[in-house]
């Protein structure tokens, strides 16, 4: 479990799934990170156990009531598509709109930034959003990510779609400096 000053991050538990169902079914929210609105419960149980269920994953908790409200996840090698390294990972995350414009992911993405660094000792992290995301880009500046590239015709394989990708990453170098 990790905390910030107003929130938990912890790892997934089936009772979420009530909670994760909510948000996630929510078109605003999964379809512009590339995957399709959930359909009811039972999806978003089976997400939970099989999708936020790795080493690093982790569900945004307001720490008021430690319910979730979002997810964020430091996707380590073998589980990215970014970097082959094991000293690198890939920063993935999304919030439920009732959520959005509160600091919140700037907050939560912080803190898995020190986490990534500090704690499991990462020496780059990066992220990606898609064309039109402008949200998940503003996360990434907040946090100091600097971009480094656009790829054309990214498959998103969960939209039957491609898309215009943009990827940034951090060092702990920069972290540190950024401190």
């Amino acid at each position: 479990m990790l905390e910030t000053e107003r929130l938990i991050l912890r790892r997934w538990e089936d009772s979420d799934a009530e909670n994760l169902y909510q948000y996630a079914r929510d078109p605003d929210v999964g379809p512009i990170a590339g995957w399709p609105p959930h359909q009811n419960i039972d999806e978003s149980r089976d997400i939970i156990r099989h999708v936020l269920s790795g080493k690093e994953a982790y569900a945004i908790c307001l720490k008021s009531d430690n319910k979730a409200i979002g997810a964020i996840e430091l996707k380590l090698k073998g589980h990215t598509d970014m970097t082959e390294r094991d000293d690198e990972c890939e920063l993935g995350y999304w919030l439920g709109k009732p959520f959005w414009g509160r600091g919140i992911m700037p907050e939560a993405a912080g803190e898995m930034l020190r986490h990534a660094f500090e704690d499991i000792g990462m020496t780059r992290v990066w992220a990606g959003y898609y064309e039109g995301n402008n949200k998940s880009w503003r996360v990434q500046e907040k946090c100091g990510f600097r971009y480094q590239w656009k790829s054309e015709d990214v498959d998103v394989p969960l939209m039957h779609e491609k898309r215009t990708g943009h990827v940034s990453s951090i060092t702990k170098d920069q972290w540190q400096a950024d401190c």
